[in-house]
């Protein structure tokens, strides 16, 4: 017995017909826009213009990315504010308040970074007049007295090294106050003034030779403060800094350099010791360290000053230019 399939039929009531002319039928992409709705309230776009205004400062400019994190977070703002008060859509209010909180730490971060370091009124001076004019950032002078070293003082007739005693191995100074007076067994050398480094040659003859003892005597010939570094604390940190260490290199060397000059003329003031800035030579540097160093090898300590103040004054005729030995 053969079983047909049974469809369903539709009943369509009587006197009813159908207009296929006039049916329509549902789009298939219910996205399209057919009719645009109305602008958005001025906040939206006052946001947007915010954003806008953002995305193009150029990177040149010296506050580029605090602008940049401002405007985002002023234009989030509003975005919350339009998604609340005019939208009320949940989830623009939710994602806009992500960006709001992300763009506010950027930007206070970059503020703080941008506040103005103080420098101690101690250090101002030594700032200003060795590590400011070489572009050092306040920031990274303050890393560097501010971890490992330390403000001494010593007073009238109180000695800083003794020759043949002290060793050269533990620090590295720089006078802030006062005056020094560097003797060798007795006879007057020079003196240090403030802002110049007290042992320099002793740090740069024995950076390769250590356990070396102060060929000099150094004595305070007024109340002195000066900065002190350990030289051990202070070489590891230089290696982490080239910067910096290329900067102690130069100001070490022009230090060497300004003391030579003193030699050759112990009259040399603070003030002539200033205008003396010229990128030290190599005869400058080992004849300062031939004073420091080789000197106590002579046996006749007379005969061996004499001889090394005479090696110094043909050392610095080297370095005076030729309109200066015509007659």
């Amino acid at each position: 017995m053969n079983t047909t399939a049974m469809s369903p039929l539709t009943v369509t009531p009587l006197g009813f017909a159908p207009d296929l002319k006039n049916a329509t039928l549902d789009p298939l992409n219910e996205t399209a826009c057919e009719n645009w709705k109305e602008i958005h309230h001025l906040v939206f776009h006052v946001a947007n213009i915010c954003f806008a205004v953002g995305l193009v400062i150029p990177t040149t400019l010296n506050l580029h990315m605090i602008l940049l994190r401002g405007l985002l977070t002023i234009g989030c703002a509003l975005f919350i504010i339009w998604a609340t008060l005019y939208r009320c859509a949940l989830d623009i209010m939710i994602w806009n308040s992500v960006f709001l909180v992300v763009n506010l730490l950027h930007f206070i971060y970059l503020v703080y970074k941008r506040r103005p370091i103080k420098i101690e009124k101690e250090l101002s001076s030594l700032y200003k007049r060795m590590f400011e004019p070489l572009h050092v950032p306040p920031e990274l002078f303050q890393r560097l007295t501010g971890q490992f070293c330390n403000i001494q003082t010593l007073k009238i007739g109180q000695a800083y090294a003794a020759e043949d005693k002290t060793s050269v191995d533990d620090r590295l100074s720089i006078l802030l106050k006062g005056k020094m007076k560097v003797s060798y067994r007795g006879h007057f050398l020079h003196n240090i003034y403030p802002c110049a480094f007290i042992d320099s040659p002793e740090f740069r003859s024995t950076q390769m030779n250590r356990g070396e003892k102060f060929q000099v005597t150094i004595i305070a010939d007024d109340n002195c403060k000066f900065l002190c570094w350990s030289r051990e604390r202070l070489t590891y940190f230089l290696e982490s800094e080239p910067f910096l260490y290329e900067i102690f290199k130069y100001l070490i060397g022009k230090d060497i350099t300004n003391k030579l000059y003193s030699l050759n003329d112990p009259t040399l003031n603070d003030k002539a010791s200033k205008k003396i800035d010229r990128q030290p030579s190599l005869c400058s540097q080992l004849s300062v360290m031939q004073m420091r160093n080789s000197m106590a090898s002579t046996s006749d300590s007379e005969d061996g000053l004499q001889m090394f103040l005479r090696g110094t004054s043909s050392a610095s005729s080297l370095l005076t230019g030729p309109a200066e030995r015509l007659p």
